[in-house]
């Protein structure tokens, strides 16, 4: 790597020896004088944050370290955001805002992912920690934001894992022709909390379990979506489409076609469609080479989904056209339940198996980020350390995964009964939530690394421009969409909650609930608040 780039540090304790984070050390850590260059303190320990006082040691026991690697991490980030699923609830709204220029969106929603990517992955390098945000907006930031941070994360986990889990029911049930089960409601919703508990099991079974069967359900999910779209597009050129099909061109990458105010929607939905790629960084504890491969892991997640998504936008927009899509933008997902079968006919079985893979795989990724949070948070005192247990004998979190999950599953069932719009609802909530935390960890970036800033383009622009632009893209969409949130009228339900639309009550009522949650944490054990921000260490650097 060049010189100029950005260095790997490990954060400092307060009497001035630079410590590791919190991952497990495995063999072979070098130290130089006092300073322990490029290790990680056993997982188990809090870390302390920058300059800041180390909190008292955390309950014993580890994550199981090199549990998996780098194609592994891949996989994992790729299945989190569940790209399937994203594609099918996303493409209908966004084709209904912008036309035929979604790709030009999909593509434009990648540059913010990125830049922030390369945040994760720069922090990752310094704090290989399980709480990612959470750990790395404590040290930059301090503890009262990297609680919010965290809080946020744990919170889009239990927000959505019911409703991935309802799509990979309903859309299994379609696959095998077993349509009038996927239309009963309280069937449909047993089977959903069944599923959650399943895949939530696996979790806790062990992590090269979970491993092995993100792999086997990525490969499946993109082949599917392969076979899709090289169908619709032969179609297309082949003149056999039953629907508008118009063949594709250059000018649909462009962002700008429909203007302004459509492309604030559709970036909106663009971030939402990839949301998901850090679960890969969640599990740097458990990954082998956990300086680099996660980080470098959740990059190409990004760029693998880019391809994906804008050749999937092209094909789908290509045979379907602009009206049939923008009529089924109440539809939701099930717009590509009728797509299967106009592009596929009686092979439709192979999109509603992709779309009920990517649910599926995804259901278990979500848990991921969820429950290694609390885990982080736990360890370093800002939970209480019962969170912070580890089984024994699997080395997975499973405290911390089986309170994400009853939580996740009684919000199902509580949003599920008031209406399916208030689930979707809660979906358009989780948009804010993601934008928020992101935003923090671009924020967090550059203030931890600020020191470094000017040695060169290289630090300059990954550390600092690069992750400051990610975050004022994504503060600009969160600011805009409280704009639009706030009028009943955007919301799935229509009805005002309050005066407001109901996805801005649900993020405002998660956003108290946090601050509640805080001060009573905080009145009960101060010991994490007695932190404080700090900056990347002058004496622990090292380059890649």
């Amino acid at each position: 790597m060049a010189a100029d780039t950005p260095p790997e540090t490990t954060p400092r304790s307060a009497a001035g020896t630079a410590t590791a984070t919190a991952a497990p050390a495995g063999p072979g850590a070098t130290t130089t004088g006092t300073a322990t260059v490029g290790t990680a303190a056993p997982a188990g320990t809090a870390a302390p944050s920058g300059n800041g006082t180390p909190p008292a040691p955390a309950p014993a026991g580890a994550l199981t370290p090199d549990a998996i690697g780098f194609l592994d991490a891949l996989a994992i980030g790729l299945n989190a955001t569940s790209p399937a699923y994203s594609l099918a609830a996303v493409i209908g709204p966004l084709v209904a805002l912008v036309g035929v220029h979604a790709p030009g969106v999909m593509l434009a929603s990648f540059v913010p992912m990125l830049l922030i990517a390369s945040a994760f992955h720069f922090l990752n390098r310094a704090d290989p920690d399980c709480g990612t945000t959470f750990s790395w907006v404590t040290r930059a930031l301090g503890p009262t934001t990297g609680w919010l941070g965290g809080w946020a994360i744990a919170m889009t986990g239990v927000l959505v894992v019911g409703s991935l889990a309802d799509v990979a029911v309903g859309f299994g049930l379609l696959a095998v022709g077993a349509d009038g089960l996927a239309d009963n409601t309280p069937v449909r919703e047993a089977l959903t909390v069944v599923l959650i508990l399943l895949m939530s099991w696996l979790c806790v079974r062990g992590t090269e379990v979970s491993a092995r069967f993100q792999n086997v359900l990525v490969l499946l999910q993109v082949l599917c979506l392969v076979v899709f779209a090289a169908v619709a597009v032969y179609r297309v050129y082949a003149g056999t489409g039953s629907l508008d099909a118009v063949r594709p061109a250059a000018g649909w990458l462009d962002p700008f076609g429909a203007g302004g105010p459509a492309l604030t929607g559709g970036l909106l939905l663009g971030v939402f469609a990839y949301w998901g790629w850090e679960s890969a960084l969640n599990l740097t504890e458990e990954t082998k080479d956990s300086a680099n491969a996660p980080g470098r892991a959740g990059i190409w997640s990004t760029v693998v989904l880019l391809a994906t998504y804008v050749a999937v936008a092209f094909a789908v927009v290509a045979y379907a056209g602009t009206a049939y899509l923008a009529g089924q933008a109440d539809a939701e997902e099930d717009v590509f339940a009728s797509l299967a079968r106009e592009v596929l006919g009686g092979w439709d079985w192979i999109l509603l198996l992709a779309v009920a893979t990517s649910a599926l795989a995804s259901t278990q990724t979500t848990i991921i980020p969820a429950s290694r949070t609390a885990l982080s948070m736990a360890r370093r005192r800002a939970l209480p350390g019962g969170f912070a247990h580890i089984d024994a004998r699997r080395g997975t979190p499973s405290t911390s995964t089986w309170w994400v999950t009853g939580t996740a599953i009684v919000w199902y069932v509580v949003i599920h009964r008031i209406s399916e719009n208030a689930l979707a609802d809660s979906l358009t909530a989780l948009s804010l939530l993601i934008a928020f935390y992101y935003a923090l960890t671009g924020i967090a970036c550059a203030v931890w690394y600020r020191r470094r800033l000017l040695r060169g383009p290289g630090p300059f622009l990954l550390l600092g421009a690069g992750p400051l632009l990610g975050s004022a893209m994504l503060i600009w969409l969160l600011v805009e969409s409280v704009g639009d949130m706030a009028d009943p009228g955007n919301a799935s339900s229509s009805t005002a909650w309050f005066g407001l639309g109901a996805p801005l009550v649900i993020v405002l009522f998660l956003a108290g609930a946090g601050v509640v949650l805080m001060l009573v944490r905080r009145a009960a054990s101060g010991a994490f608040w007695r932190e404080r921000p700090g900056v990347a260490p002058e004496d622990s650097v090292r380059r890649a």
